[in-house]
């Protein structure tokens, strides 16, 4: 699943059915088992990924700063003496860590979303309230005004 996947699907879920209000309120612990498995997955996911890039960026330290074994630069050799004061600048725009690195970003953002759609969905229940409470006010308000049109008739 995909950030637009997993949008897409968010949205369809979360749209409230005004003439179904009690099943919408059943679905509600459904929904929420869902996505907060899919969170769940994702701040895994996350984890992992966090945990390669510091290895990766260990490496390439190592790799950059000249202190690697040397089957590294056997297989990869870097002839270049950097400063200290440069590396930063080397391991910024290796294209390794920056690919490592917008692995970590796509999986944070897919399990920030899903964290707020479990909170979104945390709150479905009082959506649903208000929606029921304001079909009470206008069944009673229509109730008043027919109650009050028959009185008025009657005179």
């Amino acid at each position: 699943m995909d950030l637009e996947q997993l949008q897409n699907e968010a949205e369809k879920d979360l749209k409230i059915d005004n003439e179904k209000l009690d099943i919408e309120s059943l679905k509600t612990p459904e929904l929420y088992a869902k996505y907060l498995k899919i969170y769940t997955r994702w701040n895994l996911l996350s984890k992992q990924a966090e945990s390669e890039y510091k290895v990766l960026f260990r490496k390439k330290w190592e790799y950059y700063s000249g202190k690697a074994p040397p089957s590294v630069y056997q297989e990869n050799p870097f002839d270049l003496k950097i400063l200290k004061q440069d590396l930063p600048t080397y391991l910024e725009s290796d294209e390794d860590l920056i690919k490592s690195k917008h692995k970590v970003d796509y999986h944070n953002a897919m399990c920030d979303y899903a964290e707020r759609v479990c909170k979104s969905i945390n709150n479905r229940g009082f959506q649903i309230k208000n929606a029921i409470d304001w079909k009470r006010f206008l069944e009673g308000s229509f109730w008043l005004y027919q109650k009050r049109m028959r009185f008025i008739c009657v005179l």
